[in-house]
């Protein structure tokens, strides 16, 4: 019992400083804020999909990136939520396996969509209403929504593929 505490703990606080590293150069590159947003650490948010541990990574991880890329409080926490919520939604997916095994793999990119779908919702607020940034929420849904499916659908499917080659050593449970 004790083993699986500190693997969850340890895979957390992994993908959580993935997160921030990603969110950190996706910043510095000038890609991780304002009207499109293209976050490489966005694709993280299919490890769920893998282990359960991703969801509190990924929400600390979001927290802390956002914290140090100066992003506003309501940033911080409104943001933050969005990436939970498409963490937990992408989990929800992922272990509500297809009994039809041809459609295993529109399942897999149907978890990419939570994370599209909680940040096309919630950041586009955050942008207008938070930053004031000119633009409306319905130009900001469109924007943060292709930053969204570049950063979840695209590089996120490609992740996924990539690291179930992998599933058996990454993610093993004791």
């Amino acid at each position: 019992m004790k083993n699986k505490k500190v693997l969850f703990i340890t895979q957390a606080a992994a993908i959580a400083a993935l997160y921030v590293v990603l969110t950190l150069l996706a910043n510095a590159l000038g890609l991780a804020n304002y009207a499109i947003q293209v976050r490489f650490s966005e694709a993280l948010t299919i490890l769920p999909f893998f282990t359960p541990a991703a969801i509190p990574g990924l929400f600390i991880g979001c927290i802390l990136g956002n914290w140090l890329s100066d992003c506003i409080l309501w940033d911080i926490i409104f943001g933050s939520i969005a990436t939970l919520l498409g963490a937990v939604g992408t989990y929800l997916i992922a272990h509500a396996k297809p009994k039809n095994t041809k459609l295993s793999q529109f399942h897999e990119i149907c978890c990419t969509i939570p994370p599209i779908l909680a940040n096309t919702i919630i950041v586009p607020f955050i942008l207008a209403y938070a930053y004031h940034f000119e633009g409306g929420v319905p130009f900001f849904m469109l924007t943060v929504c292709i930053g969204e499916v570049i950063s979840c659908g695209i590089l996120g499917s490609i992740l996924l593929k990539t690291l179930k080659k992998y599933r058996g050593h990454l993610f093993e449970q004791p």
